[in-house]
């Protein structure tokens, strides 16, 4: 398999710290994104911490699996929570890609992103844990629930945070032309789906089509960080 990958990152014009990491390891076929919660202390170690351990796990054995891997993040980051803010907890979004035997294998806690873009159509790949997706699913069950439009945004799971982790990993079978991204919402909520797309379909190398996302998130405000790894598949 051949694929070409790149990854970039920028602060954006507002914040004053990058709490966003990320992993592009085209020989481990591992991609991955995490943004720190700003809310609480510590976002960037968190998300550093979470990437590692992620790493190492996917390092550590023969047949990596992502569940396993979220788990060994979501340990490192309460370790570290106890060491850093034992009252508040860290917290950090973790969405991370990997391929085994032409599969795409794809995870994700948080709102960061993954898409794939094929035939000149884009596909969400990953679902946002947020207030307002929760209370959408809840009121499609028939609950009478309402939601404060400022929490809309906000998580309902992260990693680091003292909760039971249940992590879902989909699996997408690959064709050759796919391209595949995986972004933090410093770009997700700077525009809507369909410019993406745009991006996305036009034809140029990966490294120039990131670079171009990330520009856009910076022309329409840059109010957060902006992170994405991208991957083309050139060959199976």
């Amino acid at each position: 398999m051949l694929l070409t990958t790149a990854a970039q990152t920028d602060i954006g014009l507002v914040r004053n710290e990058n709490e966003d990491r990320f992993l592009c390891e085209p020989e481990l076929r591992l991609f991955a994104v995490a943004d720190g919660i700003g809310g609480l202390p510590g976002g960037a170690e968190a998300a550093q911490t979470a990437t590692n351990a992620l790493l190492r796990d996917i390092r550590a054995t023969s047949a990596p699996e992502l569940s396993q891997a979220f788990a060994a993040a979501q340990s490192a980051v309460l370790e570290l929570s106890d060491r850093l803010a034992p009252d508040t907890g860290l917290g950090t979004t973790l969405c991370a890609a990997i391929i085994h035997n032409k599969t795409l294998r794809v995870a994700n806690v948080g709102d960061s992103r993954a898409y794939l873009f094929r035939a000149g159509k884009i596909l969400l790949l990953t679902y946002d844990d947020t207030v307002e997706n929760d209370v959408i699913r809840r009121r499609s069950l028939g609950e009478q629930v309402e939601m404060q439009e400022r929490y809309r945004n906000a998580l309902t799971r992260c990693i680091g945070q003292p909760m039971r982790l249940q992590v879902e990993v989909q699996e997408h079978a690959l064709e050759v032309g796919d391209l595949i991204l995986i972004c933090s919402d410093g770009i997700t909520r700077a525009m809507p789906d369909s410019l993406i797309a745009a991006h996305l379909g036009v034809a140029r190398e990966p490294v120039l089509t990131l670079g171009a996302l990330i520009a856009a998130s910076l022309e329409r405000g840059g109010n957060d960080n902006a992170t994405g790894v991208i991957f083309r598949v050139d060959s199976l």
